[in-house]
């Protein structure tokens, strides 16, 4: 069976993303999205992480 499961991969995912906001308002917290604006937001590549060192505190 994990066989038959590993055979089915699924393929590669487009770099997106979708922001929370509704078509209509109604009783949330969501903004409400503007006519000519896009549903999601195509990137040109996956997100870069950026790891910054700490600087230790004075006790």
């Amino acid at each position: 069976m994990l066989a038959e499961i590993t055979e089915k991969i699924n393929p590669e995912r487009r770099d997106r993303t979708c922001p929370r906001a509704v078509k209509r308002t109604r009783h949330n917290s969501y903004r409400v999205k503007n006519p000519d604006e896009p549903a999601s937001i195509r990137h040109d590549g996956p997100p870069t992480i950026h790891i910054h060192a700490l600087t230790p505190r004075a006790a």
